[in-house]
């Protein structure tokens, strides 16, 4: 095999790459990165129409999503084609797409059709809003899923209005979680014997997320609001503005309350009656918070930061993006890594967020060009030269 793995933690397994745009390839990133034996399979040039889902390819957003994988083109609606698919579906262990819940029924790649073909199959599939149910046939989208599922009413300054996340927050947390049912599923294979399908949804993933936010619903009958930079349930946690900018404080609980005072010189408010605990100090937020920042505002971030820092009080600088790759923490743990591109210079990507000590994940090989790997893999699969000559001469890759 030409490309080398990220990991040794899944190399044993192969995976069939089906998706597109982010939600899915999300989630097969994860298992490229650890190591799985990951064909992107991709629609064959002559058949797309303008640019492809998922922007430019050479763009930093599909390069991010797509690294460390091998690319085959076959056309899924040609006879040959997706006869070819599912002669690899034969000797995979996980295929992954995100195509509205129709399109594997049309194109005979549900998980009923695949399970005949190779009982250990496991297919991950994510969707808008469900596999069924009435808004099955929907297309989803990322900010439709940040409106449904209630992140974009608890966004944003007090009667702001509806507000998106900066970041896809539900094609991302759909794809952590597919990957997760997948690897869930491939740990109960090996007493079973047999794959599963994993399914979920953007609209699931984005109410999951919500978390404490659902819980206070669901549990205390409270319908949370925009709180802006505050924190709905901890002050004073929130954003105060320095002589040279803002930082972030995290106060939780009486102690970090306490701390507060003591760090901006101003014992007499832990003994305020009205301060005395955190449902007064949520009654008295605009009030609390007003005093601190008449402090706050005649020392520097990094002056603050230290003293914060020292007494023991969470605390943070507020970032740009290219001030978050700068700081020495950040370098530190690597989360930024560079690879290799086959013309000899460098593409740095964002690196995954935990480590293994005995089988790390690398970036071993930037995206691949479009049906780069098409006669190589299918030779891997058995195909003999004849066969993929006549794939080529259907136009079925």
């Amino acid at each position: 095999m030409s490309l080398p793995r990220a990991s040794q933690a899944l190399t044993r397994f192969t995976v069939l790459d089906l998706t597109r745009v982010r939600s899915g390839p999300t989630c097969v990133r994860q298992l490229a990165d650890w190591g799985a034996n990951v064909i992107k399979i991709e629609t064959p040039p002559h058949l797309e129409h303008g640019e492809g889902p998922g922007g430019p390819r050479e763009g930093g957003d599909f390069q991010n999503l797509h690294r460390n994988k091998r690319s085959v083109t076959l056309d899924l609606k040609a006879p040959l084609g997706i006869a070819a698919f599912k002669r690899m579906v034969e000797k995979a262990d996980v295929v992954v797409e995100n195509f509205r819940p129709d399109v594997k029924d049309r194109l005979g790649i549900d998980y009923e059709s695949l399970k005949k073909i190779n009982k250990r199959i496991i297919l991950g599939s994510i969707s808008g809003f469900g596999q069924d149910g009435p808004y099955r046939d929907r297309p989803g989208f990322d900010q439709i899923a940040q409106g449904m599922g209630g992140l974009m009413s608890i966004t944003g300054l007090p009667g702001q209005g509806p507000v998106r996340a900066g970041i896809p927050v539900a094609d991302l947390s759909a794809g952590l979680f597919c990957a997760m049912g997948i690897l869930t599923a491939l740990l109960e294979r090996e007493v079973s014997g047999e794959g599963q399908w994993i399914t979920t949804s953007l609209l699931q993933a984005e109410i999951f997320m919500l978390d404490f936010q659902a819980a206070r619903w669901l549990i205390g009958h409270e319908v949370p609001k925009q709180a802006g930079n505050n924190h709905p349930t901890s002050i004073p946690t929130g954003v105060f503005k320095t002589s040279d900018g803002y930082i972030n404080i995290a106060a939780a609980g009486q102690v970090m309350w306490e701390r507060v005072c003591q760090a901006i010189g101003a014992p007499e408010m832990a003994k305020n009656p009205d301060y005395a605990n955190g449902a007064l100090r949520s009654k008295n937020r605009d009030e609390i918070n007003a005093k601190i920042q008449e402090r706050m505002i005649h020392k520097t971030s990094a002056e603050w930061i230290d003293i914060y820092n020292t007494i023991g009080v969470p605390c943070g600088p507020i970032y740009n993006i290219d001030q978050v790759f700068a700081d020495p923490q950040v370098k530190h743990l690597g989360v930024a890594e560079t690879a290799k591109r086959p013309d000899g210079s460098d593409e740095t990507f964002v690196a995954q967020p935990f480590t293994l000590s005995r089988t790390p994940s690398r970036i071993v090989a930037t995206p691949p060009e479009q049906g780069e790997h098409t006669d190589e893999v299918l030779k891997e699969f058995g195909f003999a030269d004849k066969e993929i000559a006549d794939l080529h001469a259907a136009k079925a890759v």
